[in-house]
Parts: C-alpha cells; structure tokens; sequence
C-alpha cells in the first residue's frame, strides 16, 4: 500500500486546509499532500473524513491539470484520484482553473486516467457530473463491516471493543470508517436524532427552535456530517417500517431521504444552516406526519 500511494504516477488529491500563503504554487500544494500522505500511511492507512475547514481549493485545481499535462515519470499511464470531490470550492477570479480542470474531464490525455470519489454525488457539480461516468459503490454488508472492525489495526486506532456489538455496526450504515474519529461521528447521529424528532414533532415552535440551534455560518463540516447522519438514521426508519409492512412510514422516510440529499447540496453550497433546517424540517414534517401547527 505505501509503495503504491508513494508512486511517481498514481497522483492523490484530497481536501486539505487553506494554506496560509494566499496563493500557493504547485509545490507548495505537492509538498502539503505528501505530508499528509505520510501521515495517513502511518496511521495504517486509516484518517478521518474532512474537517469542516478542509477543501479543494483553486490552487489545488491548478495543481492536478498541471500534473496531468506532463508524461508518466515510470509507468505507461499516470491515475489521478480526488477524493471527496464535492469539496471543490469555487473561488471569485478560479473561472481560467475551472474551465481548464473541465477540459481535462471531458478530454483527458491518452495516457490519463482521472478517478473522482464523493459520497455526496449529488452536491458535485453539474458540470463536472455531465463529464463522468458514474460507478455506485455499495455501503459494506454486515459481515463485511464485521471484518473491518475485527481488524487488529483497526481496533487499535479507533478503540474497537465493540467490534460485534450490533448496535454499533447499525450505526455506521455501511460505512465502517465513519468509527475512525468516532466521537465527531456519534455527536452527529445525536444532533441528527434531534432533526428528526423535530420534523414529526406536533407543533412548528419545536422545528424553529431546533434549526435556529443550528450554525448561523459554515454549512460545510459539522452540519453536513449531520445531514449525513440523518440520512442514516432516515434508511434505518424506512428499513423497519417495511419490515413491519408500514408502507406509508417507509415511502415517508424514503422520500424524506430525497429532501436531505437537496438540503446536503444547499450545505456544500454554503448556505446558512439555520434556512437549511427550517425547509428541510418542514418538507421532512409533511412527508412523516408532524403536525402543521
């Protein structure tokens, strides 16, 4: 695995901190990768998701197209893979970095191969979405996230000593790494609870007062993680009702699945996260059952 990532063309862009020289070049972009590729590499190739402050910004951007323009250093082909490729931000005066890393997609040198990877399709760009082909990859099956914990060096780095604990595998909805900076992960299982009891709550004081709680600013972070978490916990609703042959509770939780992956684009989009509580909380009351009042 280290070998692999440490290859001269297999290129990995990933959202990081805003450097604070304000307009860093290309190796001060390269140099920062590196270094948090060898810390990721040291921690057995487990790392938390983004923090709210990380992105991809313009500078990486410029970064990427200009790698991919030279020759593969060893190999015949050179791979370029951005994770969590709904953290591309756009930047006043990036329009020329924008329009070169579209370019890109759309025609990529013969010897490029560019691999873009979000859990949060929905909120990439419609006019980066318009230039790939999409490959779904499946949340992990309980054995295989059973496995995951049972892991000796995953125990290790994330404390896992509920590695056959039912509840715990339920919770990461497939998703096992969400464990890695599991504490981050549970407060917003705990704030999306309270989204949730708010939607089918009775009355509409209850839904003001739980989105005003929300952040005033920085949609991205925090409140996207629990946008994420609701969508869990909403999958996890629908499951049961159907199970219980509630098709009306779980058509419910489905749909109200659709309105959080809008509510997740308007976050990404910074958007105040008060206005996104308050739409959201009422479409979710409507489709759940909580009073009009």
């Amino acid at each position: 695995m280290s070998a692999d990532l440490r290859h001269p063309d297999l290129h990995w862009f990933f959202p990081r901190p805003r450097l604070k020289d304000a307009d860093p070049d290309a190796d001060d972009i390269r140099e920062d990768l590196a270094e948090a590729i060898t810390e990721r590499l040291e921690n057995g190739g487990l790392y938390e998701a983004p923090a709210g402050d990380q992105s991809i910004f313009v500078a990486t951007i410029r970064a990427l197209v200009q790698a991919a323009g030279m020759s593969p250093a060893m190999g015949r082909r050179k791979v370029f893979i951005v994770g969590d490729a709904e953290r591309m931000v756009a930047q006043e005066g990036s329009d020329q970095a924008a329009n070169a890393f579209l370019k890109l997609l759309e025609e990529p040198p013969a010897d490029t191969t560019i691999i873009l990877t979000s859990s949060e399709p929905g909120a990439l760009l419609p006019t980066i979405r318009s230039r790939v082909a999409s490959v779904r990859v499946a949340p992990l099956g309980e054995a295989d996230v059973r496995a995951f914990l049972a892991d000796p060096a995953v125990a290790n780095a994330i404390d896992s000593g509920r590695s056959g604990d039912a509840e715990l595998i339920q919770s990461v909805g497939g998703a096992p790494g969400r464990l890695v900076g599991r504490e981050a992960w549970q407060a917003s299982v705990e704030q999306a609870n309270r989204l949730l009891e708010a939607a089918i709550a009775p009355d509409r004081g209850t839904r003001m007062r739980v989105a005003l709680a929300q952040g005033a600013s920085g949609a991205r972070g925090k409140f996207s993680d629990t946008l994420e978490a609701l969508t869990v916990l909403l999958h996890q609703r629908a499951k049961s009702a159907s199970t219980r042959g509630n098709e009306r509770m779980a058509l419910g939780a489905a749909r109200a699945m659709d309105e959080v992956e809008h509510a997740k684009e308007l976050a990404y989009g910074n958007v105040n996260p008060q206005l996104v509580s308050a739409s959201l909380l009422r479409r979710l009351s409507e489709l759940m059952g909580g009073g009009a009042g």
